[in-house]
């Protein structure tokens, strides 16, 4: 699926980086053909080549690092995975870490010059982890935000797929708006439009829909199975500790006090992964909108430390 490229995507981030107090990094969309014939695309921060390479959720996109990004205030590429923002939709529907890892490594091939610092956040963390344990050469640490892979994630995700398995289009983006604060979704109205613009295209037929593939999958799955229906695999499987027991570079877990990792999660992590480094964060599951500054620091931390 071609997707348009659209500038009004960058509107927002003068307003936030007011907010802030800090200057708005120059700012690119690029896109990388691959040979099966679709596409991957990527936010560039900055003119120099990117040092820390940015990996989303399910269900996200590049965007949900902006503020992270305009607190660090270093070259970043903040990549689309495939089925999400401006990225190609699978066919085989194939979203799972090890998959999605080699698009995330062909694009760092592309764009980048050197082993990167990887921070990624939940389906992202574990496509991080595949990277790096493939990929040594392009990995140079990796932090993992509020994901293991051994967790239960069933409150959370049992919450998005009851609301992304209703209509898959809509006449406007205020009724998506309204449903996700009527989910609990989102904070002031305001974040939750941005958020809704960044992640909805407006179709030929004047329609608006998700850019994810994962909103049409979970409509899908509700009109077969039904409501309720748990039988779909968990795109967050246990290969997760495998690739991670591979990991050679340095390895961080950034555990949300409010998020889906437990403190009996994080201990697992650091008994299987002794090396690791596990630190806690008062913020929700998204930590990178929820407490930017606090992963802003922790990556400049990160940085600093390998003289980067």
């Amino acid at each position: 699926m071609q997707v348009a490229i659209d500038t009004s995507e960058f509107s927002y981030l003068p307003a936030q980086a007011q907010a802030m107090g800090v200057p708005v990094p120059s700012v690119r969309r690029v896109t990388l053909p691959l040979p099966d014939g679709r596409h991957v695309s990527a936010l560039q921060f900055g003119e120099e080549t990117p040092r820390v390479t940015l990996l989303h959720g399910a269900g996200l996109n590049a965007h949900t690092w902006d503020t992270t990004v305009l607190a660090l205030q270093q070259p970043v590429l903040a990549i689309d995975l495939a089925g999400h923002g401006d990225s190609s939709w699978r066919s085989d529907v194939d979203y799972t870490p090890r998959t999605l890892a080699i698009d995330v490594a062909a694009a760092l091939d592309a764009w980048t010059d050197g082993a990167q610092l990887v921070v990624g956040q939940s389906l992202g963390g574990l496509t991080g982890a595949a990277l790096a344990a493939a990929r040594s050469d392009l990995v140079s640490e990796l932090i993992v935000v509020d994901i293991t892979p051994g967790i239960d994630t069933s409150a959370g995700p049992a919450a998005l797929r009851e609301f992304y398995a209703g209509p898959t289009d809509f006449e406007t983006r205020d009724e998506l708006v309204d449903r996700a604060i009527s989910f609990g979704f989102g904070g002031a109205r305001s974040d939750t439009e941005r958020g809704v613009f960044l992640n909805t295209r407006v179709r030929d037929d004047g329609r608006v829909e998700w850019k994810h593939h994962f909103a049409h999958l979970a409509a899908q799955t509700l009109a077969a199975h039904g409501p309720g229906d748990d039988s779909a695999p968990s795109l967050l499987h246990t290969t997760g500790w495998q690739d991670l027991s591979k990991t050679t570079a340095p390895v961080t877990l950034v555990r949300a006090i409010d998020g889906f990792v437990s403190e009996a999660d994080a201990k697992e992590f650091g008994e299987r992964l002794p090396h690791a480094r596990v630190t806690a964060v008062h913020a929700t599951h998204n930590v990178q909108e929820t407490a930017p500054a606090e992963l802003a620091s922790l990556i400049s931390s990160s940085l600093a430390s390998r003289g980067m």
